[in-house]
């Protein structure tokens, strides 16, 4: 009964964590998320079943405390900062606190396996998603190709545009992997964990998950390329489409049960078990009435002592609204700026879903005495907490086509502005032979960033302190004309720049 208000009494300090799981779980990337709860409840069933015997009082209570006493704190956090990952961490250092607790801190260890393995029903930290996504389309991209040149198709690849002559295949976030490589490498840990042979076995296991994902996704991308070109573009669209990954992802599968196999025959005949998988059901039901088999009530006591604590504080902070943000609309900003007449535009669909801004701005501006026009492109975020997140512009950009030559930080300086003297991240990039010159940096509610992780840390600082997770990207770019120097395309760039960063602050608050 005390476990039960143990729990009752954390729901404030973790109801952020479970609406961000929900909503995650809605997802393609993450919908495996409750059958990784599912089984992590078998095998921690399974674990207690096989708990070795040992006396309460030589179990030392201090882990469990400090482990579940960290996860209350990073559920108040996340709670505070409106962060729903940081809280969900700390919902799964929370539950590892009360296991330890319970069984003991010695008995206590054998179960943490099953409560680790609740990682993965975790979205991933935004600035390591969108660089695995990246890392995978390209990956994809290089390897589809090679799979439709073997096919005699004649295919070329710029950045993950595969271009196949007539029509052009474009490797999307959807197409990254992503949505198999991490299900399929939770799938490869349960394998492991199953698997009846030797430990060196189970870690291939696990390490061969990530590279039998990304190659048969890579081979799904290359048969959609040769479907494409035998059959025409429709067939690179809907059903087919959604069909082949099906396939791949139960390829993936059935693969590593293959490696499986072919690892279990390894073993020599005399010495081999009788099955390969470790499944059982027997004595799963006696084993939850084993673990109720508590220590003294004092523990838990505790427990819900430290409950109250942490929901109190979590109730405090999440009545907290957040900080109301007076600004203009992108639409109400400035065309023409001096000699810089600007034509506008607007984000294609595709484009706009994958950013998530809430507003956007992007205009190109161009002068008689200027080489080549200039682009400025700011992207805005109400909030930042909600799943929404700026992503480095160093990331997406080998996507498109284009190679960062090099980054590095720039100084500007406009001493008459709210600006004064900051730092920007200066690169050069380039497409074959077309050569840009672009400024970018991240305003974060007053403040100009050039790291992406730092601005993300700074979300939740001002989150719990200033009530506001607002901020921005903001790009200007501009080509490097034939025969022009880097220093003149610098100069008109800073040109631009000093137009029109003084009219920001009612667009990007301070």
């Amino acid at each position: 009964m005390l476990v039960v208000v143990a729990v009752l009494i954390t729901l404030p300090v973790f109801w952020l964590a479970g609406e961000t799981l929900l909503r995650e779980w809605m997802t393609a990337e993450y919908s495996h998320g409750p059958a990784i709860v599912v089984l992590a409840i078998y095998l921690f069933l399974r674990a207690v079943h096989t708990l070795p015997s040992r006396g309460r009082e030589e179990d030392p209570v201090w882990p469990g405390a400090v482990v579940l006493v960290f996860g209350l704190m990073l559920g108040v956090l996340g709670t505070a900062a409106r962060v729903g990952d940081i809280a969900a961490y700390g919902l799964i250092f929370w539950i590892g606190g009360m296991v330890l607790l319970l069984a003991g801190g010695w008995r206590g260890r054998h179960l943490l396996i099953p409560v680790a393995l609740l990682v993965f029903m975790l979205p991933l930290p935004q600035v390591l998603y969108w660089k695995l996504t990246i890392w995978l389309q390209l990956v994809s991209s290089q390897i589809g190709v090679w799979v439709i040149a073997q096919a005699g198709v004649p295919v070329y690849l710029e950045g993950n545009v595969i271009d196949l002559g007539v029509y052009q295949l474009q490797v999307a976030e959807a197409c990254s992997g992503l949505r198999y490589l991490i299900p399929v490498m939770s799938l490869g840990i349960v394998l492991a964990l199953l698997y009846n042979g030797p430990s060196a076995h189970r870690w291939l296991l696990v390490l061969a998950a990530g590279p039998i994902t990304v190659l048969l996704n890579a081979i799904r991308i290359g048969i959609v390329g040769i479907a494409v070109d035998r059959f025409g573009i429709a067939q690179a669209e809907g059903l087919i489409h959604l069909f082949e990954g099906w396939v791949i992802f139960a390829s993936c599968i059935g693969l590593l049960l293959v490696v499986a196999w072919l690892l279990f025959m390894t073993i020599p005949r005399a010495d081999r078990p009788a099955h390969m998988l470790m499944i059982e059901t027997a004595g799963l039901g006696s084993a939850a009435a084993r673990f109720a088999e508590l220590p003294d009530s004092r523990r838990l006591l505790g427990v819900i002592a430290a409950g109250v604590i942490a929901s109190a504080l979590a109730v405090a902070v999440q009545s907290k609204p957040l900080g109301q943000i007076a600004r203009q609309p992108f639409v109400l900003f400035p065309v023409d700026l001096g000699d810089w007449q600007g034509v506008r535009r607007g984000l294609e669909p595709g484009i706009a879903g994958v950013l998530g801004a809430d507003d956007t701005l992007d205009i190109t501006y161009r002068a008689a005495q200027a080489a080549a026009p200039v682009n400025l492109f700011v992207a805005w975020y109400r909030d930042q907490a909600d799943g929404s997140a700026i992503h480095s512009p160093e990331v997406c950009l080998p996507v498109n086509g284009w190679e960062v030559a090099s980054l590095d930080h720039h100084s500007l300086s406009f001493p008459d502005s709210a600006y004064g003297t900051f730092a920007v991240n200066r690169a050069v990039i380039q497409n074959g032979l077309q050569r840009q010159l672009v400024y970018y940096w991240f305003e974060q509610r007053g403040r100009r960033m050039t790291n992406d992780v730092a601005a993300k840390l700074v979300v939740i600082y001002d989150g719990i302190i200033r009530g506001r997770t607002d901020g921005a990207l903001v790009r200007y770019v501009t080509d490097i004309a034939e025969g022009e120097t880097e220093a003149e395309a610098d100069a008109r760039l800073t040109g631009l720049v000093s137009e029109s960063i003084a009219l920001l602050p009612p667009f990007v608050p301070f």
